[in-house]
């Protein structure tokens, strides 16, 4: 396949003017098919089609889609009905990385009710049936694209830099282990597109030049804990502008105190202080604190801006960075106002882990750990039979593990991410009483990788009570929790405080709460009908 940019799909769905702006994001060629037959004959496509015929046109427009593919880094924007014919579509297929841009038939009235140039084929009839009818007849022809993008609420430069991510994720899977192929570990696919997860050892320093290839050349707003930043804050700084991407940076303090209404307000006014717009990006460095506020504040200034996450801690490598949930806490629970928000991609270097305590290493294999539970037990099994090897961060197991887990979660992601399938709610087990016990505890006494383990132990004496395991899935559980010098119990707190805490959480429906449960190992289902007394009996058992 040639290093070009093949755009196609219906008039009105921009593919000339993103095009432009692909070519000067790539520092590319750009060629317009239309635009070339325009110039070579001194016609208008109009006057083509009714002095020679749409026949003559068709042969004009592969004679100039022939040369433009001979090229190289160029990005070609090709007519509308040129790869209705099979030969010209397997030349598009050849020439390059081809991107169909589809749009809602309004919004190609819309767009095109307003040009000068009349459309030789959507003329003579209602616009939107001959819009509907025209794109009917091509369908099967747009659909062999190699990737689709929805433009309908997407501006010019978002179109352009979603192709440059989609371009840039198939160059590397095609690379395979090279250059940065290998470090694909995963790709969370949404409804704004598509999220790449980078996971590989000592990338940190080319962080800056994967946001210019990811579209992401304008000013960067990096939020940071001071611990972090004070390991890795200058590197990544350094990076970006090596990049040429301007930087500005703010320090926040470690810790879950940090998520709060306060604190998003403190960064509102450093972003509006230094005339921040939508189209410069926020780049959150640090553990899922910092990645959920900043992620936040992303989703909600300027309405919206866009954001990297750069994981530097397990649990957010693992859970946090991945499927653009971002929240910050109230006093009264835990997450209970956000937004989600997907990241542009996700950044995470294995080597960053080594400067965390073994506390909060443990509290990552939590997340994990978890994924093994509901949906992978041979992963579960690598954990159970590699313990000193994992918990070594001994490559390149730990990294694979790593991977694996994180690929798990953006699977779940991509099939429901919004949480309304009921698939991505599995990924909620241990986190109903985990996210109580921290709310009882004021959020400063368990990390969050600890609360979720007592809460998946909690999980597990109730779906033992109700008849879905039996002891050995329970001891199981325990033992390979206890052996990652995870707790299984917290004792001293208020049990109704934990009752209270769990009421308000966001998985209880109408006061219903929503448990998730394992059935097997490796397999989990959602239950709403688990009697109080089952509940009552586990809380007793962690606490």
């Amino acid at each position: 396949m040639a290093n070009n940019i093949v755009l196609i799909g219906m008039p009105g769905t921009g593919k000339t003017s993103v095009g432009r702006e692909i070519a000067t994001l790539l520092g590319w060629n750009f060629v317009d098919t239309d635009a070339e037959i325009v110039g070579r004959t001194g016609r208008s496509i109009e006057t083509i089609f009714n002095e020679s015929g749409e026949t003559a046109f068709r042969r004009l427009e592969s004679d100039v889609l022939k040369e433009a593919s001979d090229k190289s880094d160029t990005v070609i924007a090709v007519g509308g009905g040129a790869v209705v014919d099979p030969g010209n579509k397997c030349l598009v297929l050849q020439s390059g990385f081809v991107v169909a841009l589809n749009s809602r038939s309004d919004t190609i009235a819309h767009r095109l009710s307003g040009e000068v140039e009349v459309r030789p084929l959507l003329s003579g009839g209602d616009p939107l049936d001959l819009i509907e009818q025209l794109y009917l007849a091509r369908r099967e022809s747009y659909e062999s694209a190699h990737w689709t993008v929805q433009t309908d609420c997407l501006d010019v430069m978002e179109v352009a830099r979603e192709v440059i991510r989609a371009w840039d994720l198939l160059r590397h899977r095609n690379q395979g282990h090279q250059g940065d192929g290998d470090k694909v570990a995963a790709v969370v696919h949404s409804r704004n597109g598509a999220s790449p997860i980078y996971v590989g050892s000592g990338i940190l320093a080319g962080f800056g030049e994967q946001c210019q290839k990811a579209g992401l050349s304008s000013t960067a707003y990096l939020v940071s804990d001071r611990t972090v930043f004070s390991h890795y804050g200058r590197l990544v700084q350094r990076s970006l502008e090596e990049a040429g991407i301007p930087t500005h940076i703010l320090t926040i303090s470690p810790g879950e105190s940090s998520k709060t209404l306060e604190t998003a307000g403190m960064v509102y006014g450093w972003l509006a202080g230094l005339r921040a717009e939508r189209g410069h990006f926020v780049v959150a460095l640090g553990g899922g604190v910092v990645g959920d506020l900043a992620g936040f504040v992303a989703a909600t200034f300027n309405r919206g801006m866009p954001f990297v996450q750069v994981p530097t801690s397990l649990a957010a490598m693992v859970d946090a960075s991945i499927g653009g949930k971002t929240a910050i806490d109230l006093a009264q629970g835990k997450n209970l106002v956000g937004a989600f928000n997907q990241p542009r991609f996700i950044y995470a270097d294995p080597q960053t882990l080594v400067t965390l305590s073994a506390r909060q290493r443990a509290a990552g294999w939590a997340e994990a750990i978890k994924h093994g539970l509901i949906m992978d037990e041979p992963l579960l099994e690598i954990f159970e039979k590699n313990q000193n090897e994992v918990q070594g961060l001994e490559s390149p197991i730990a990294t694979e593990v790593i991977r694996r887990s994180m690929a798990i979660k953006a699977e779940v992601v991509s099939k429901d991410e919004r949480e309304t399938l009921g698939i991505r709610t599995l990924l909620n087990y241990g986190h109903t009483v985990g996210h109580a016990l921290e709310t009882a505890t004021g959020y400063d006494q368990l990390l969050h990788g600890e609360a979720v383990s007592i809460g998946m132990c909690a999980a597990a004496y109730i779906a033992q009570e109700v008849g879905l395991v039996g002891e050995e899935i329970v001891e199981r559980q325990r033992s390979l929790l206890e052996a990652y010098s995870l707790p299984t119990r917290y004792q001293g707190v208020d049990v109704d405080q934990v009752r209270q805490a769990m009421a308000v959480d966001k998985k209880s429906v109408s006061g219903n709460i929503h448990w998730v449960l394992l059935e097997k190992v490796g397999s989990a289902l959602v239950r709403s009908d688990v009697p109080d007394l089952a509940v009552d009996a586990a809380l007793q058992k962690v606490t």
